[in-house]
């Protein structure tokens, strides 16, 4: 019963949403106390959460869609979702009452009514991660809740042209989750990694992710940076197309959710 709760909320019937307006809703959460992004029974989730916050305030049988379904830890600096309401209040009050009701941990950075039948997660070109690594050889406590700490001394240089070969259009099975499904071809544009002083960022965009795979990238290329791998394994990995081959996973707690770009 729990199970058909939660997809009725996923999905209200398309007569329960006709004529009720769409809102573009740009979010900022702190993964850590969340089973993911997507509702889950008995879990709380952002999606779940925002849920409730706007059935308090904006009318019944609200209706969210997120442009990613970011795991349990994961954090977004501008996640973007799609809020089907029945209410006559603007944008600016929507935002406010939503953020009345939510947590401080989740926060509508801006909210802005959008077209009919706007779909965050549809229309979306691509994505933007960032992925945090504390390498200090003391974890840093005020970052311990967004960073992987890897006290290993890292070769930046390495990394970065190790990385090199991800870039273009490639069939990603090699940093894809065990036993995914989705069709594993994705256009990464740009991957970057920036060091200040005792923190490296490594920030990839890509049309499309498949589950997992900026956590195995980044695993993957901390390995080429504490010197365990050379700067070539990254490009056979890749091309293997054999999860087997690549590095470990790195944690969730390290990935945030960057920006989703859309047209215009």
């Amino acid at each position: 019963m729990a199970d058909v709760r939660a997809d009725a909320r996923l999905a209200p019937s398309a007569a329960a949403i006709t004529g009720r307006r769409v809102f573009k809703l740009v979010l900022s959460y702190d993964g850590t106390d969340f089973r993911g992004w997507q509702v889950q029974p008995d879990a709380p989730t952002v999606q779940g959460t925002l849920l409730d916050a706007a059935q308090r305030f904006l009318g019944p049988a609200p209706r969210v869609i997120g442009a990613s379904r970011t795991d349990a830890g994961v954090h977004a600096l501008r996640q973007t979702a799609s809020l089907t309401i029945a209410s006559a209040l603007d944008a600016a009050a929507v935002r406010g009452a939503l953020n009345a009701a939510l947590p401080a941990s989740i926060r509508v950075l801006s909210a802005a009514e959008a077209a009919p039948g706007f779909d965050a997660r549809r229309a979306a070109l691509g994505k933007r991660y960032a992925y945090l690594v504390d390498n200090g050889a003391v974890a840093a406590p005020l970052w311990r809740r967004v960073a992987w700490h890897v006290p290993a001394a890292l070769d930046v240089a390495a990394m970065r042209a190790a990385l090199m070969a991800l870039r273009g259009r490639h069939d990603f099975s090699a940093f894809c989750a065990a036993g995914a499904t989705a069709p594993p071809v994705c256009r990464v544009s740009a991957i970057h990694v920036v060091r200040r002083r005792e923190r490296v960022a490594l920030l990839i965009s890509a049309d499309r992710f498949l589950h997992h795979m900026v956590r195995n990238i980044v695993g993957s290329a901390v390995e080429v940076g504490r010197g365990a791998r050379p700067v070539e394994w990254l490009g056979a990995v890749l091309a293997s197309r054999d999860r087997t081959r690549a590095g470990p996973t790195a944690p969730a707690h390290g990935l945030v959710l960057a920006r989703v770009r859309y047209p215009g």
